[in-house]
C-alpha cells in the first residue's frame, strides 16, 4: 500500500475517490462512505442520503457524545464512531478531504483502521502546495478526568503513547509508544482493532450498544483469554487506544507534540483536542 507521505510536513489531499460499506458498531445497521478530495483545509462532512445540504467542517466543538465511541452533532444529524476512519485520514497525512455518508454510523468493517487505509490507498495522495499548519504548543497542555489523564508536550515531531491497565490477566497492563510517521501508523497501529470484556457484552446491548459488534469485527476479552484470537500484536488493545487518540486529535489536526494517554477514553481525548484547537498554529518543521 501506499506510497505514504516520508512525514507530516506537508498537505494531501486525495487522488480520487473510494467507498466502504458495512455495519456499525453500536447502532448494528448498514452504512456507507464515500472519500473524495477536498479544496479546502480539513476534513469537510456531507450526506449521500441528503445531497442538498452543505458541507460541514468537522472540528472538536462538534462533538456530542463519547460513550464508547465519538459522535458527532452535524447540524440535524448525529454521526457516531467517526474516529477510526479519522485516525486513517490523518494517520496517512491526508490533510483534507471530503466525507460523504450514508446513514448513522460510519461502518466498524473490521474493527481496525486497516480497511480505511486500503481505501486511502486506493484512491491515492495528492500533494498540495499549502503549509502544513500544525497546533504548536508552547507549554505542556493535561487533561485528567478520574484515574485517567492525556497530556502534550511540546516537541518538533509528533511521539504518541498510551498506557492500559486492565483486571482481566489477558490485558492486564500494556504501554506502547512510537515516533510517528505515516508509514509506522499503517504498520504498527492502522491494524489493531477495537476490543471489549466478555463481562459487559449483555449489558452493553441491553443498553442498545455494540449492536453490530462481533467475534469478526472486535475482539473479546474473557478473563485470562481471548474468544476470537489469534491477535494480531501481542499488545493490540494498547496500540488500538493509540488509533482511538490519532482519530479524536484529528478532528483539531495531529499537534506538533509527544502526546500520551493514560487510562485514555473518548472522552478525554477530544477534551484534549478542544484545548488544542484553541492554540496558535504553525508550519511544520522536522
Amino acid at each position: 500500500m501506499g506510497p505514504w507521505p516520508a512525514d507530516y510536513a506537508g498537505t494531501f489531499t486525495l487522488a480520487g475517490t473510494a467507498e466502504r460499506h458495512g455495519v456499525g458498531l453500536h447502532s448494528g445497521q448498514e452504512g456507507r462512505v464515500r472519500l473524495q478530495p477536498a479544496e479546502r483545509p480539513g476534513y469537510w462532512l456531507g450526506w449521500l442520503d441528503q445531497p442538498d445540504l452543505p458541507l460541514v467542517r468537522l472540528h472538536p466543538g462538534r462533538v456530542q457524545d463519547t460513550t464508547l465511541c465519538t459522535a458527532l452533532q452535524l447540524g440535524q444529524r448525529r454521526l457516531a464512531t467517526v474516529e477510526h476512519l479519522l485516525a486513517a485520514l490523518a494517520g496517512t497525512g491526508i490533510t483534507q478531504a471530503e466525507i460523504l455518508v450514508e446513514g448513522h454510523e460510519i461502518p466498524l468493517l473490521d474493527g481496525s483502521a486497516l480497511p480505511w487505509v486500503e481505501a486511502i490507498a486506493e484512491a491515492g495522495c495528492q500533494p498540495l502546495e499549502l503549509p502544513s499548519a500544525m497546533p504548536e504548543l508552547r507549554e505542556p497542555l493535561t487533561v485528567s478526568r478520574g484515574p485517567g489523564f492525556v497530556t502534550a508536550i511540546p516537541a518538533a515531531g509528533l511521539r504518541l503513547g498510551a498506557a492500559i491497565e486492565f483486571t482481566d490477566p489477558a490485558i492486564g497492563r500494556q504501554l506502547f509508544s512510537l515516533e510517528l510517521t505515516p508509514a509506522a501508523f499503517v504498520e504498527a497501529i492502522a491494524p489493531a482493532r477495537t476490543f471489549g470484556l466478555r463481562s459487559q457484552v449483555d449489558q452493553l446491548r441491553a443498553a442498545g450498544l455494540i449492536q453490530g459488534g462481533a467475534l469478526d469485527n472486535a475482539l473479546v476479552c474473557d478473563g485470562d483469554r481471548w474468544l476470537n484470537p489469534p491477535l494480531r500484536f501481542a499488545d493490540e488493545p494498547v496500540r488500538h487506544k493509540i488509533l482511538d487518540l490519532m482519530g479524536d486529535l484529528a478532528l483539531v489536526g495531529l499537534p506538533r507534540a509527544h502526546v500520551f494517554a493514560y487510562r485514555g477514553s473518548h472522552g478525554l481525548h477530544t477534551a484534549l483536542a478542544a484545548a488544542l484547537a484553541d492554540l496558535p498554529r504553525s508550519p511544520f518543521s522536522a
